[in-house]
Parts: structure tokens; C-alpha cells; sequence
């Protein structure tokens, strides 16, 4: 979403998706993540975390960037759901293993 914001503000078109099953952040422990449904607003996800423990998320950088991502926009979109937005010039990746499932679709 950092790469969206920026493009965004320099006025581009610019769309950002998330290509695994949920939208997975981090927890009180590597084996509890917080996991959320696409779609499921930054809001409602800032709120949940802050519920649960605001100091936390707040000192690991959680909540900030959620607060920064629904300033951007309402929720996270994953790129399989959503091929009826049209073509795309240009995609960005910043892992391979997210390339290849953008190229399998």
C-alpha cells in the first residue's frame, strides 16, 4: 500500500491488490496472526485491533499503517477476484512467489 500511496499522490491510476487467501497481519505470536477477509474495510480492522490490545499494534507499526491504508482506500482487494477491472499497463510485484500467482491468475 506504501508504493500505492505514493504513486497515487504523484497522480497516477493506480490499483493495489493482495493475492493470498486473507489478509493476514501480524499477532501477539507467530502463530496467532490476525486474519481478515478481503474486502473487509481498514477501518473495521483498525478498530478490532485497537480493541484487543492498542499498544501492541500501535508499537509494532499495525495500526499506523492501517490508518495510513484507509486513507487510501476502504478495504484490501485481492487481484483473483477482480480481473473485471480492466487491463493494466504496467504490475508491480515486490515478491516472486506473488509474480507467479498475478501470472497464474
Amino acid at each position: 500500500m506504501e508504493a500505492h500511496s505514493i504513486l497515487k499522490s504523484k497522480g497516477f491510476n493506480v490499483s493495489s491488490y493482495g493475492t493470498g487467501a486473507h489478509v493476514k497481519l501480524p499477532g501477539p505470536s507467530l502463530r496467532e496472526p490476525n486474519v481478515y477477509d478481503f474486502g473487509t474495510p481498514y477501518k473495521h480492522m483498525f478498530d478490532d485491533l485497537r480493541r484487543k490490545d492498542p499498544e501492541l499494534y500501535k508499537r509494532n507499526g499495525i495500526l499506523p499503517m492501517l490508518k495510513r491504508n484507509a486513507a487510501v482506500k476502504t478495504a484490501p482487494q485481492r487481484w483473483q477476484d477482480n480481473a473485471a477491472d480492466g487491463s493494466f499497463d504496467v504490475v508491480f510485484t515486490f515478491e516472486e512467489k506473488v509474480f507467479d500467482m498475478v501470472i497464474e491468475g
